[in-house]
């Protein structure tokens, strides 16, 4: 067993964080557009989805190492896989983080005075560990990117706008369509890579399911798909939203690899860049309503 802060910190996977950072900035450009900010609340929203994202990687580590779905894996380290953490351990460090988003998103609700939003936290939080969780896990059964889609795409870019505005406007779905889009695509990128080894354990991710060429061609419609949700919401708000399609130029690298046919170890830039784009479109939206 390995308890350094370091190995944690791997096994928390920070490369899957745009994926919780994104949609926040989003939200906000989405509030911005209406000439709301709260940055307190804005705060708790992100507070929320890293604590969530995290606790959702740990619970991914967690289930996977205990069914021995990651025994044979490239990508990122695997805590109860490898045996530097105990799966005890890393379960509670899914719970802990489970709990901190809780805790955020409590104060989110106490501030914004919409009650009926814990319905959604604990969906979130039921959403987070039933990925790969419980006995027939939505993971497994090909769900997984169209979760990610509605969860770190439309709930949380529209939900942060909801509790900052008042209002769940147009431009703020646009928002979140394209934000969830990438997030889709990263976890699509990733599970491209693990074909061959989800199948063989039975994990049958929707890459999986569409086989290697179709799902190469779903990333490139999400990239598609991110693009057009930008300009949707710089339709619906200020033209110089636009200037958020600059973060898809970090997309060519990714498309050339997953288009060409890159196997294994060759698509970990591309989850890498990906995340980076998403961040990159969260804060262009931003920046455009800012600048318009």
């Amino acid at each position: 067993m390995n308890d350094s802060l370091s190995t944690w910190v791997a096994g928390a996977r920070p490369r899957t964080l745009p994926a919780a950072i994104a949609p926040i900035l989003a939200g906000v450009a989405g509030a911005a557009a209406l000439d709301a900010w709260d940055w307190p609340v804005a705060l708790l929203c992100l507070v929320v989805a890293l604590a969530l994202q995290i606790g959702v990687n740990f619970a991914n580590d967690y289930s996977d190492g205990v069914r021995g779905t990651d025994d044979d894996r490239v990508g990122p380290l695997r805590l109860v896989a490898s045996g530097l953490a105990s799966p005890r351990a890393v379960k509670a460090a899914a719970f802990a983080s489970f709990g901190v988003g809780a805790l955020a998103g409590l104060a989110v609700v106490a501030l914004s005075g919409h009650w009926w939003l814990l319905v959604v936290g604990i969906l979130c939080i039921l959403a987070a560990w039933f990925y790969t969780g419980g006995r027939k896990p939505y993971g497994y059964l090909g769900l997984g990117e169209l979760m990610v889609f509605v969860f770190f795409g439309l709930v949380a870019t529209v939900g942060t706008t909801y509790v900052i505005s008042d209002v769940a406007p147009p431009h703020a779905w646009a928002a979140g369509v394209a934000v969830g889009a990438l997030a889709s695509a990263i976890l699509v990128a990733n599970n491209i890579r693990d074909i061959p080894t989800d199948r063989a354990s039975g994990k049958m991710t929707l890459p999986a399911r569409l086989g290697d060429r179709n799902a190469r061609l779903f990333y490139a419609a999400l990239c598609a798909v991110a693009a057009a949700g930008i300009v949707v919401f710089a339709a619906l708000t200020t033209w110089s939203a636009l200037i958020a399609l600059l973060s898809l130029l970090l997309l060519i690298d990714p498309l050339r690899r997953v288009l060409g046919g890159a196997q294994g170890r060759r698509l970990i830039p591309v989850i890498q860049a990906t995340g980076f784009a998403e961040i990159g479109l969260g804060l262009g939206l931003l920046v455009g309503v800012w600048l318009g």
